[in-house]
């Protein structure tokens, strides 16, 4: 099988996901347009030689709808065979269509492709391009559906997190992500975004608030105690885990992960055209995986996906030097460390997506890039990047520097 190499990794920065965040203004084409340009640039890449695009997107509605990664290829003025799709896999997307742009090479049907993602929040709202899964009565009663954050309130009841514990992890996450942008840790994968005069509107993550304290997270009311009990939700749960008497519900905006908008993109290619074209590889995909986990407490799949990849690759839990998981809500990671027996050290050493955001279709990808710069940064051999995912999911990709 050919090898499939990372030759780069780029990401916009976050903006708050609404009206009045940096980057409102920014259409989502725009964003998948920047991150794509700077690909391209970077590497004086002559673009005739990608053979396709491969773009996460949750939200495929309105003008992010349609195949936005092809649209976005034109728009960017990459050359016109320049194939594009668009994919979801909920949370995990950006890194779904890394791996799908990944396997391409492996398998001999591309030499050069590029993966990431794009999320427009605060232009294209979570939910809007709707799903069977929360809205028709009958498919909610027979899976047992419940809204993403009774699940992390349920993993946090059903394994042991206390508030205090969830909020602690909320306040390491932002003080990792300061110091990681106060030691200029993103400096080289982060690319600004500009507006249509050129002029650069965001060039940080935007949602960051490290004055954030255990005593500030207190004062925040729990976020889905009324989903729970005055919509019955809570009911749902117990009903599928009925081991657990109540839900604790311990999750709010201070400790889940930010609305934002943001894109990304992975340049990866075989050896032979790395050669032809001059670019050195940073590393390469040892093994992917995704699958599905039980949907109603939903967010445990990050140790399936993590345990099945490793299989996959021949290596154990201790072949790995560092760990990224998307903080989609704090139980999600203490879960997985836990299950994993992980250490805090070893696993989002830079903060996370409470601190910096979650634009949902470009996270995966953001992480794998954030991962492999700190492989680089630190000296590292092997990292492994995964994402809960909506509906009872996990994906997750496991690199290794050349």
């Amino acid at each position: 099988m050919t090898e499939a190499y990372i030759y780069d990794a780029v990401r916009t920065p976050r903006g708050k996901g609404r009206k009045g965040g940096a980057l409102n203004s920014v259409t989502p084409i725009d964003l998948a347009v920047t991150a794509l340009k700077a690909v391209r640039d970077r590497n004086n890449l002559d673009t005739s030689h990608v053979d396709d695009i491969v773009l996460g997107c949750v939200e495929p509605i309105g003008e992010q709808g349609a195949d936005i990664a092809r649209v976005a290829a034109l728009h960017a003025d990459y050359a016109e065979p320049v194939a594009g799709v668009q994919i979801n896999r909920f949370c995990a997307s950006g890194l779904e269509a890394t791996n799908m742009a990944a396997a391409q090479v492996m398998s001999g049907q591309s030499d050069m492709a590029i993966g990431g993602g794009v999320e427009s929040m605060s232009r294209v709202p979570m939910g809007a391009s709707g799903g069977a899964w929360a809205s028709d009565p009958q498919v909610a009663a027979h899976t047992y559906f419940v809204p993403q954050g009774i699940s992390a309130d349920l993993v946090a009841t059903k394994y042991g997190f206390s508030r205090d514990d969830v909020d602690s992890y909320a306040v390491e996450s932002q003080k990792r992500a300061k110091q990681a942008w106060d030691d200029g840790r993103f400096a080289d994968s982060v690319v600004p975004v500009a507006d249509i005069n050129g002029v650069n509107v965001l060039d940080h993550d935007e949602h960051m608030r490290p004055e954030t304290t255990m005593q500030t997270l207190a004062a925040l009311d729990p976020s889905f105690t009324v989903p729970g009990e005055a919509y019955g939700f809570d009911s749902v749960a117990i009903q599928k885990y009925p081991e657990v008497e109540r839900i604790n519900h311990v999750h709010h905006a201070g400790n889940s992960s930010g609305i934002v908008d943001g894109a990304a993109a992975i340049l990866l290619g075989n050896k032979e055209i790395g050669e032809k074209l001059g670019l050195k590889p940073r590393a390469k995909i040892r093994a992917f995986a995704s699958v599905g986990s039980e949907p109603t407490i939903m967010l445990t799949g990050p140790s399936a996906s993590a345990e099945k990849v490793l299989k996959r690759a021949g290596m154990s839990k201790q072949d790995i030097d560092l760990w990224e998981l998307n903080e989609a809500f704090a139980a999600v990671v203490l879960r997985f460390m836990q299950a994993l027996d992980i250490d805090h050290n070893e696993i989002n050493v830079n903060g996370g997506a409470i601190a910096m955001g979650h634009p949902l279709g470009a996270t995966g990808a953001m992480i794998l890039g954030t991962l492999l710069d700190e492989m680089e940064r630190c000296d590292l051999n092997t990292g492994l990047a995964t994402l809960c995912v909506g509906a009872g999911m996990g994906t997750a990709t496991v690199i290794e520097r050349v």
